[in-house]
């Protein structure tokens, strides 16, 4: 099956905190894309992730040719056209950049949306860059949107601080956009809230087709009341399967498996084939990304993509 995601990495600080070297990444079959990445670093203001640590928010790099992307000649080679980064801060300091790159094809449809505060009213969020494959009409129609607080999924975002997912848009009442979503076949989407300077709020949103979801699994993992495990608040998968479900029933403890990890360091993890900890047997799926959700150095959520 295809996703709507091609490649995904996250870049971590190196020892000198000066420079972002390669931390993991998932590439599918695309090799040769991986080997000349391992190998690669960039200082603040450079490259995809660069930017995103100096920019402090969300970009989206919808070319490559004649752009600041380092890899373009390798990123043309493995069909890749266009790049997402999501730097993770814990308050003012950079824990990662999470990067997504994805690429055109005439099957390539769904959306990954970054919505910022409107520049003439504080009171509505407006797309400030998306990548919608496809999907031009519905492209279209979402850049000339502005929602309020609890308005859409991303002013629901924006109004509760904490991600949200809708697992049926297109029939829903709470999307904005829920005739023009079921017309483009989007069935889910899941919107993060992305914390660095409170002032300027950004929000992420991904959209997911039915033909290219954006992943297998979508999970939200939360904090209990006493601070002491993490539980699935919500999932939602493309297909049912009950054994996912009863591992949704089962409790993290910090600092054990993939997703304790995630809460102890504060830093995203993508596993891997050999990763033995997270039980992908229950899914039969082999990969992971997850991405917490930190506010003021305090772990408010992890949301897992599964592929």
């Amino acid at each position: 099956m295809k996703t709507f995601i091609k490649v995904t990495e996250i870049w971590i600080p190196d020892k000198s905190r000066t420079q972002l070297e390669f931390g993991s990444g998932h590439y599918g079959n695309l090799t040769d894309f991986k080997t000349d990445s391992a190998h690669q670093k960039f200082a603040y203001n450079e490259g995809l992730p660069g930017k995103a640590w100096a920019e402090g928010h969300p970009i989206v790099l919808s070319q490559f040719e004649d752009s600041y992307f380092k890899r373009t000649l390798a990123a043309k080679n493995a069909g890749l056209t266009c790049g997402i980064a999501l730097p993770i801060f814990s308050g003012e300091f950079l824990m990662a950049v999470v990067v997504f790159l994805c690429g055109d094809d005439k099957d390539h449809a769904g959306a990954i949306e970054v919505w910022h505060q409107s520049l003439n009213t504080d009171n509505t969020l407006s797309v400030m860059d998306g990548y919608y494959g496809t999907l031009q009409n519905f492209e279209t129609i979402s850049k000339k949107l502005s929602v309020s607080k609890g308005q859409g999924i991303a002013g629901m975002t924006w109004q509760s601080g904490m991600p949200v997912l809708i697992e049926d848009i297109g029939s829903g009442d709470n999307f904005v956009r829920a005739k023009e979503a079921q017309a483009e076949g989007i069935t889910a989407g899941i919107s993060i809230p992305v914390y660095n300077n409170p002032d300027k709020p950004y929000v992420m949103t991904f959209l997911s087709a039915k033909a290219t979801p954006i992943a297998k699994r979508i999970q939200i993992w939360i904090p209990n009341f006493q601070g002491t495990q993490l539980i699935c608040q919500q999932g939602f998968s493309k297909d049912t399967n009950d054994l996912a479900a009863i591992f949704e029933t089962l409790p993290v403890t910090k600092a054990i498996g993939a997703l304790g990890r995630v809460w102890l360091t504060g830093i995203p993890i993508i596993t891997g084939d050999n990763e033995s900890d997270y039980s992908p047997e229950l899914d039969n799926l082999s990969t992971m990304l997850a991405i917490p959700v930190i506010e003021n150095g305090h772990l408010k959520a992890i949301i897992s993509f599964l592929f």
